[in-house]
């Protein structure tokens, strides 16, 4: 497990509070007293710290730390959740009894609470933690990339350059006796540059990270992420207005997964099937895409901003196949979709902090390979645009329709990259689209942990991707109407 020389949680082994397995069993149980089917407890500390610079100057700099206990209990479908900021026994204990009026169960709980500590996997063991690593270097890292990108081009008149990080400490217990620990750490690098030729201006994007030390600027340097964005300023200033209509799509690889992640996955969360308000209720076993497609939810990846041991209600996720070869297979769940399923959890349980109650919530979604090559892919379209990043996007979780920006994109023809497209968007509906793919290529990536989901209030990290895909047709909501 992940180790902090500066940041310890005073929850785990050996820390202040004496948190441990007798003190969580006096606390389930007081939770239960009232009554209730089900109880957890999820202790969270979380130490975070932010840089950002602009041209020259560090512009802000920041440190922070919060600490607390989210009690639940559930009876049936009603669910009682209390938190609270202060681990002194007594302060608990009120959580714990509040939480369980809220759920109004009938009846006292009277069985003795079995605690069973789990060993969990080490997917992000990590030798040091961005937040140990002194300031000043961490400075260097975004000025080196503000060079870049501004040595990129003349054109450049402005870079801004972030970086974030933390370590969040968690401890889950639950009446069902799952007891366990887990360290886990976060960083993200951010660049935006912006460009200036003529009066018109536009601006370039890039950047990633996941739960990895400094060492992933041995694979991606400040100087790369610096020059991408320039790059995708200049390419902007270039563009052309994009076309409108009814036109051939090829998506690249990587990020175009956002598009996967929102119009698709959203829907595959078991609370809102639960609740027969998305449109794949009911269809479990039924075709919904392309048989070519097949969706994974797999947060076993090593070290990817999706990526965990385990989830916020105790669970070790697992990589869940949502749909194979086109046919929905199943859900993604976290304890309480599963059971009125009468499922498993896959391990899907995740909340943004301890003042949350945990949803079913996505880790790396991602579209598997298909049998094609890419550069076979291109060739096959005629006339066409291909998406190559995304901005942001509306979906309707009822029913599956979506709008999504595309931030860089180009017009194919005759099977080849031509002009830079700007103002292009796609306007579909999620199965639909999914019925639509035709050719799937051989080259799946991941994006490059840059992602954050929302949902109900709650942002978690979150990992898409998918393989190079041709869709043979999709609105686009272009500016140029021919």
């Amino acid at each position: 497990m992940t180790h902090s020389k500066l940041y310890r949680a005073p929850f785990g082994p050996g820390g202040s509070a004496g948190i441990d397995e007798s003190v969580c069993r006096r606390l389930i149980e007081a939770a239960l007293s009232s009554g209730g089917d089900y109880a957890d407890l999820f202790f969270e500390y979380r130490a975070a710290g932010s840089l950002f610079f602009e041209d020259g100057i560090t512009k802000s700099a920041s440190r922070g730390v919060s600490l607390g206990l989210g009690v639940r209990v559930r009876n049936g479908d009603a669910t009682g959740y209390a938190h609270v900021e202060d681990l002194d026994l007594d302060a608990m204990l009120r959580a714990a009894r509040t939480a369980g009026q809220i759920a109004r169960a009938q009846g006292a709980q009277t069985t003795a609470v079995q605690i069973n500590p789990r060993v969990l996997p080490e997917r992000y063991e990590l030798q040091e933690l961005t937040l140990d690593v002194a300031g000043g270097l961490k400075r260097e890292l975004l000025e080196r990339a503000s060079k870049a990108a501004h040595a990129h081009d003349p054109s450049i008149v402005k870079v801004e350059a972030s970086f974030s990080e933390e370590i969040r400490e968690i401890l889950v217990c639950t009446s069902l006796g799952h007891f366990c620990r887990d360290s886990q750490p976060l960083m993200r690098f951010g660049v935006r540059a912006l460009a200036e030729r003529k009066g018109r201006r536009e601006s370039g994007r890039s950047g990633g990270g996941g739960r990895m030390t400094l060492g992933y600027f041995e694979g991606k340097s400040p100087e790369f992420h610096g020059a991408e964005a320039a790059r995708q300023a200049l390419v902007l200033l270039d563009a052309r207005p994009a076309p409108a209509g009814q036109l051939t799509v090829v998506l690249a690889p990587g990020d175009s997964g956002i598009l996967l992640h929102e119009a698709v996955g959203h829907g595959l969360e078991a609370d809102f099937n639960r609740k027969k308000t998305s449109n794949y209720s009911g269809q479990v076993g039924h075709e919904v895409a392309s048989p070519l497609c097949t969706v994974v939810d797999d947060a076993t990846f090593l070290q990817s901003r999706g990526t965990i041991n385990v989830d916020d209600e105790g669970n070790e996720p697992e990589r869940s196949v949502l749909i194979e070869n086109g046919v929905l297979r199943g859900y993604i769940h976290d304890q309480h979709s599963a059971a009125h399923f009468k499922t498993r959890p896959t391990g899907n349980g995740r909340r943004e902090s301890f003042a949350c109650v945990p949803l079913p919530r996505m880790t790396n979604t991602l579209l598997l390979a298909g049998p094609h090559d890419p550069e076979e892919i291109l060739r096959s379209v005629s006339h066409g645009i291909f998406a190559k990043s995304f901005g942001g996007g509306q979906v309707d979780i009822a029913n599956g329709d979506f709008v999504f920006s595309l931030t860089e994109s180009y017009l194919i023809e005759n099977g080849k990259l031509t002009a830079p497209l700007k103002g292009a968007n796609l306007i579909g509906n999620g199965p639909e689209t999914l019925r639509r793919v035709v050719m799937l290529g051989n080259d799946v990536a991941l994006s490059d942990g840059s992602w954050t989901c929302g949902k109900d209030g709650q942002s978690v990290p979150v990992g898409v991707g998918c393989p190079t895909m041709k869709l043979s047709s999709i609105t686009v909501g272009g500016t140029d109407l021919g």
